[in-house]
């Protein structure tokens, strides 16, 4: 996509992030330069100011695939929280990154297995924990 979104960032999540990137080594991941840049550009909210509809850490977020109209769910985590469930996505991994600020209606570029791209549509922000009163989880 050549136009990127406006991304809202929570001040409790941009710091944990800062935190997070300021502990890792230059080349502990490959998008690190990437999620450093969209943290950059993102405007930054307090959290109670986070908008409902809205893209942030721990949020569980609905996708729908443009050519195929499947639906998944994925939990945007830290990476201290990953499991082997299938259900949570990185914010280190590329897609992760791409997806905090992000909000409901907007569209990214997918991955697919074994290459090449899919265009994805976040159709429904299913959980977001300041939406639910949760500032400092």
């Amino acid at each position: 996509m050549s136009t990127r979104p406006k991304i809202v960032i929570s001040s409790l999540d941009a710091d944990r992030l800062e935190a997070l990137l300021d502990s890792l080594p230059d080349d502990a991941f490959p998008g690190k330069a990437e999620l450093e840049n969209e943290l950059a550009r993102a405007e930054i909210v307090d959290p109670k100011e986070m908008p409902p509809t809205v893209v942030s850490m721990n949020s569980t977020v609905r996708f729908r695939v443009e050519t195929s109209d499947k639906a998944f769910s994925l939990t945007l985590v830290y990476p201290k929280d990953m499991d082997a469930s299938g259900e949570k996505i990185s914010i280190l991994a590329p897609v992760g990154s791409a997806l905090l600020g992000l909000s409901q209606g907007d569209q990214i570029e997918w991955p697919k297995p074994g290459g090449g791209l899919l265009r994805v549509r976040i159709e429904e922000i299913v959980y977001q924990p300041e939406r639910s009163g949760e500032y400092h989880r």
